[in-house]
């Protein structure tokens, strides 16, 4: 029978449960202020957020509507004898068991439904979906700036406890408006001086509600910033934790880690003195109203003015007030608190972005590769750093290499390329459009890039690789791995959880690889990619002098009708250029093919000196 009924209300509750769209996307930045960040977080969920409210509306009714059938049927009791109860007050009978048995479960369970099924499960998502999106969108400084583990545990924070403010906020506020004004409305029908001392009582409530709930939501976004910093602390901790042994720093990182803590505790106890003080105020209050409205309804029936049945329904209205005002007090405590959360985590989440793709965007088309720093200037801001007054063509399908020490400008060469921070002066062009103009994302889809710290995913090791193309077929991914030098160590990976070769979890960061594992994976994802443009930062630093010639020939095919960019201390690994250019101070010195170089003997052929000619044998062959 249960099941006959459940499986007749799924599609039901399936159409219920998609009445709000869980990942609609925002259509503008989010505000910096407290409402119209919440309507920009709820945006689209309007119409069906007010469909829940007014059946939480409607169930609130139910106790005003509850406490004068008890005062029917006692009135109906005290005039009738007891044999013929039933036969004379029958309409009152079924009216009362169909309100029981009918009414009152069906306007409950459908404003369970909306609390449990159509809004907490979406607009969660809802939420997040948004902010998470916002966030992708911030310059890569903006991470820089801050834990990771922290943005994380903003975005978190601040949708499940919007989604708390909005259920609460449906569930408990439009429920107790509509029990109070049902409530008056049922006083006034016994005396309109019971309505006006309920009314006197409420405005007291509400002062007292007035004067803590400010005080609640500041010391809840304190606490709130204090938990978030712990996180931070100790993400930041694990995620480095292999510096930590190495250093034998735990002691250090404990003592880190309990300072923030401590803070945590401490804007705890604030909290929690604060809401003590709010409890004891509250009881108080909610003790005076049943005093109150009982005492005075007897009164009036000491004069003729009430009937037994009127203090019956008085004091059901009154004792149900004073139990719901502790509910919704410690619902309105939550929600302050929520509040302060949320404004906590939109301080961190919603400055606007730094680096956005202007109005008239177009996707960058590449048809030859040809690249142009055309009186490039870019400095961070500062009067020192970055690259001055840069001017270098990079024909279509040229191997360049770039060489400098450290700080010369090379990370911020590659950087602008990329667009990861605008230019300060000067404009960049790819094909004679300027990376300025066209959008990011197609920008760095035709940039492929393997890094001297080769970041991974912990996911699987062919998930890791499809990133570079994630349409491959199996054939192409396994073949991008074999040129990487990469199918072989693969296919021998086994990780906790018994999941083998290409569905072995790689670990956060790639940490269970070495790092030359982690450089021929982030090869066979470059290669898989198959990008136009290729740069190649430090991209063997980490692979043994015999792995790295056994890729040689793999790389060289990769950079095959591709215009490159190598950077690399090892010269060795360079030599082979087309062209080298050497940076100092941000500015081009020097530039011309290895064999050049060494004839001019100024900076690079130093560093080569310094190097003892890298490789047996590769003065000879380069030149």
């Amino acid at each position: 029978m249960i099941e006959r009924i459940t499986e007749r209300l799924h599609p039901i509750l399936e159409r219920l449960g998609n009445l709000i769209d869980p990942f609609s996307p925002a259509k503008t930045a989010p505000p910096r202020t407290l409402f119209a960040f919440c309507k920009w977080c709820l945006a689209g969920s309007w119409p069906v957020l007010a469909i829940a409210a007014l059946f939480s509306a409607i169930a609130g009714t139910m106790e005003a509507v509850t406490a004068l059938l008890l005062g029917w049927v006692i009135d109906a009791a005290t005039v009738t004898a007891p044999a013929e109860f039933f036969a004379m007050n029958w309409p009152l009978v079924v009216l009362f068991v169909g309100f029981f048995l009918l009414v009152r479960p069906l306007t409950f369970g459908a404003s369970a439904a909306f609390n449990g099924i159509v809004v907490p499960p979406n607009v969660y998502p809802l939420i997040q979906s948004r902010l998470h999106r916002w966030t992708l969108g911030h310059a890569v400084d903006y991470f820089d700036n801050d834990f990771a583990g922290r943005i994380a545990q903003k975005q978190m924070q601040t949708a499940r406890a919007l989604t708390e403010v909005t259920a609460e906020t449906i569930n408990v506020v439009f429920f107790a408006l509509a029990s109070i004004i049902g409530s008056v409305l049922l006083l006034f029908t016994i005396n309109g001086w019971m309505a006006l001392v309920l009314l006197v009582w409420l405005a007291g409530y509400i002062f007292m509600i007035r004067w803590f709930m400010p005080r609640i939501r500041k010391r809840s976004a304190a606490r709130a910033g204090a938990r978030t910093m712990v996180t931070g602390q100790v993400v930041d901790t694990i995620t480095n934790i292999k510096t930590v042994k190495l250093f034998g720093h735990a002691r250090h990182e404990d003592e880190s880690a309990l300072g923030a803590m401590a803070t945590l505790r401490d804007r705890a106890l604030e909290f929690g003195a604060l809401s003590t003080g709010f409890r004891f105020a509250l009881m108080t209050t909610a003790g005076i109203l049943p005093i109150l409205l009982i005492g005075g309804t007897v009164l009036l029936w000491q004069g003729g003015g009430a009937t037994t049945g009127d203090i019956a329904a008085a004091g059901s209205v009154s004792i149900r007030i004073a139990q719901m005002t502790g509910w919704v007090s410690f619902a309105l405590m939550g929600m302050y608190a929520n509040i302060g959360e949320v404004e906590d985590g939109m301080r961190t989440l919603t400055p606007p972005h730094g680096l956005v793709d202007r109005h008239d965007a177009k996707p960058l088309v590449v048809t030859d590769g040809q690249i142009d720093f055309d009186d490039v200037t870019f400095r961070y801001g500062r009067t020192i750093g970055g690259i001055d007054d840069v001017q270098l063509t990079i024909a279509p399908g040229e191997k360049l290499g770039l060489v400098g020490a450290s700080g010369a400008g090379k990370s911020t060469f590659v950087a602008l390329l990329l667009r990861l921070y605008d230019l300060e002066k000067g404009q960049l062009l790819i094909d004679g459009q300027s990376v300025s103009s066209v959008t990011q994302d197609s920008l760095r889809q035709a940039i492929g890039m393997v890094t001297q710290e080769t970041a991974m995913f912990n996911r699987s090791a062919r998930d890791n690789i499809l990133y570079g193309r994630p349409d491959a077929t199996e054939e192409e991914m396994i073949a991008a791995a074999r040129k990487a030098e990469a199918h072989d160590f693969i296919l021998t990976l086994e990780d906790h959880r018994g999941r083998k070769g290409y569905e072995a979890h790689l670990g956060e960061r790639g940490v269970k690889l070495s790092g030359g594992q982690r450089q021929r994976i982030a090869l066979a994802r470059a290669m898989l990619k198959n990008a136009p443009i290729l740069i190649l930062d430090e991209a063997t630093s980490a692979l043994d002098s015999e792995v790295e010639a056994s890729i040689q020939a793999a790389l060289e095919v990769a950079m095959e009708d591709k215009t490159v960019i190598a950077i690399a201390h090892r010269l060795s690994t360079i030599a082979r250029m087309d062209r080298i250019v050497v940076l100092e101070d941000g500015k081009i010195v020097e530039q011309g093919t290895h064999a050049e170089l060494l004839k001019r003997d100024g900076l690079y052929a130093r560093y080569w000196q310094r190097q003892s000619g890298g490789f047996i044998g590769i003065t000879e062959a380069a030149e």
